[in-house]
């Protein structure tokens, strides 16, 4: 019996069930996207929208306007103007315009050709062309079409900047100092106010394109810059182009390899003038040898010699040990612990008052007396003058000087010191011992700021500094009589000043050699320190000549009649009304 064999039917796939499976697989991946867009919109929308507009932002530095710097009468030695600096963008710039863009920029900036094409073909998005460049220049550069396409929108652009100017040029430059390209102080008041003169930056924060341009209706969120203090110092600059004047003309002629001058005010110990050769100019530093930039008035240490012996004789005074017509047999040698100290003219035994020894120079009457005072008490007396110290004054890199612990000082140092031997002072220690001796005694160290200024105006006195009572004011005004009979009727006639009253001090020191290490072949120092009119001292004034090889005809002395004369009259200082005394040298 055949079986029969049974068809099956092939059952189609139910659609609607397929269909609901398909609208369940939608329905998910629809939920798992509308999950994301979600987080994407919802929760972390905010953090997405931002770092998009950081990418957006830029930051722009607006420089601050660094403070000016003035001289006692507001006259202008340092400030700045406002100018631009042009720089290109490398990756902006079209291949085809490059020489186009190349010749209006080297037309307009005066630079060679070939420079603005290198700095538009360097890699990157910031390529420096030219500096300092007015401001006026700057907009016509960056509005320049070609094509109908401005040098703004062809990738060169401007930055605003800060031009440093210093109008009196090499007139006080050491005083002064300069900037570096970073508008930063690098020396003199420049460096050590730098905190104050130069101000806050401010920001300019900004939304760009692409390009890098910035969107007019963009974010511009602006911190504006604080400018910088102004510094009025205590020099006249009329009286500092003086003496700059007068001590370059004396190194010419004198054979001199370094000369410094510093003027006080006599009362005040406020710095009027300071210079040492050869100076320089502050819009120009890098012409002049780095170690030429130094101030040497504050800086050069040197052993002052026989401007010295008041430091013996001021003290002695003071303590009634001597007066000015005490007399002493001053012999032509005297032994010093293992030294002989001879005084510089061959003589016998002769009567010397004290006013004598001082206005003659006699290194032997002077170690006389200095036997006279306690080893102490002479080490103090010239603590007291600032000796060996800093002054304190208001610019850097100022030199303390050598003075010896008094417990160290050898045989030769005891009979050296009195007589400015194995001691050195900078110009302007040796100014501020003789302002003392002008101020009844009183020493102020001396500064060279007046005053700082704020941007709104608030003018802030400097602090006057603790004043170091050196001796009494008798002693002083004897001092003083003593040092017009130097000038009147001793060494120091070629310091004298026509038509006033003077009062001063020669000094000739050696000057080590260190080839050798001794004095040999060293050459000398020349100093003379004085005050006028003697009567009520206005100015003192100290000079310091390097001589390498044989005396300066005249010793700093000259120089010193130059440069007090012409402060004296500069400053208005009428002629002394009163005949100076006869002051008694030696007795018979």
């Amino acid at each position: 019996m055949r079986s029969r064999r049974r068809n099956r039917r092939l059952k189609l796939a139910d659609g609607s069930r397929r269909m609901r499976a398909a609208m369940v697989v939608l329905s998910l991946l629809m939920l798992v996207i509308g999950g994301r867009l979600l987080q994407l919109q919802g929760l972390d929308g905010a953090a997405y929208a931002a770092q998009g507009e950081g990418t957006r932002l830029r930051t722009k530095v607006l420089p601050a306007e660094r403070g000016q710097i003035t001289d006692r009468n507001g006259t202008q030695l340092a400030y700045n103007v406002e100018t631009r600096e042009i720089y290109a963008d490398p990756r902006l710039i079209p291949q085809d315009k490059r020489a186009q863009i190349a010749e209006v920029l080297s037309t307009e900036l005066q630079l060679p050709y070939s420079d603005v094409m290198l700095a538009m073909m360097v890699d990157g998005a910031y390529s420096p062309i030219a500096s300092n460049v007015e401001p006026s220049v700057a907009q016509k550069i960056v509005t320049t079409t070609i094509d109908e396409q401005s040098l703004n929108a062809l990738g060169i652009g401007s930055n605003r900047t800060q031009k440093r100017i210093y109008p009196s040029t090499t007139t006080g430059g050491q005083i002064v100092g300069f900037v570096g390209r970073d508008g930063n102080g690098l020396a003199g008041i420049e460096q050590s106010f730098d905190a104050i003169l130069a101000g806050q930056e401010g920001k300019l924060v900004y939304e760009a394109s692409p390009s890098g341009a910035m969107i007019p209706a963009g974010i511009q969120q602006e911190t504006p810059a604080e400018p910088g203090a102004s510094v009025q110092l205590t020099i006249n600059s009329d009286l500092q182009y003086l003496v700059q004047n007068a001590v370059d003309a004396y190194q010419q002629t004198s054979g001199a390899t370094a000369t410094s001058a510093v003027v006080l005010d006599a009362k005040s110990g406020q710095v009027v003038a300071m210079y040492g050769t050869p100076g320089y100019d502050p819009t120009n530093p890098g012409a002049s040898n780095p170690d030429d930039l130094a101030n040497p008035a504050i800086s050069q240490v040197l052993e002052p010699g026989s401007i010295n012996k008041v430091t013996t004789i001021g003290p002695a005074l003071d303590q009634g040990i001597v007066t000015p017509d005490t007399v002493l047999t001053v012999p032509g040698s005297i032994p010093v612990a293992d030294v002989i100290v001879n005084d510089a003219w061959v003589h016998g035994n002769v009567e010397f008052t004290v006013t004598g020894i001082l206005a003659k120079s006699s290194n032997v009457g002077t170690l006389m007396i200095n036997k006279k005072l306690s080893k102490e008490g002479f080490y103090a007396a010239l603590q007291k003058f600032g000796i060996g110290q800093k002054t304190g004054i208001e610019l850097p890199a100022e030199s303390p000087g050598i003075l010896a612990p008094r417990d160290k000082w050898s045989g030769s140092q005891v009979g050296n010191v009195p007589i400015g031997q194995g001691v050195s002072l900078t110009p302007l220690q040796m100014a501020t011992v003789y302002q003392a001796i002008a101020n009844d005694g009183v020493r102020i160290p001396p500064r060279i700021v007046e005053s700082t200024t704020e941007p709104d105006g608030t003018t802030k006195k400097v602090a006057t500094p603790e004043p170091v009572n050196v001796m009494s004011a008798s002693a002083a005004e004897d001092l003083r009589g003593m040092l017009e009979a130097v000038v009147n009727e001793g060494t120091g006639g070629a310091g004298a000043v026509p038509g006033y009253r003077v009062g001063g001090k020669t000094g000739t020191g050696q000057r080590a050699n260190p080839q050798t290490g001794g004095y040999a072949g060293g050459g000398y120092y020349h100093t003379f320190v004085g005050m006028a009119p003697i009567e009520d001292p206005k100015y003192v004034v100290a000079i310091a000549v390097t001589d390498p090889n044989v005396a300066v005809q005249g010793g700093a002395a000259p120089l010193f009649s130059t440069v007090m004369g012409q402060v004296l009259q500069g400053a208005g200082v009428p002629p002394s009304s009163s005949t100076a005394p006869k002051y008694t040298l030696t007795v018979d």
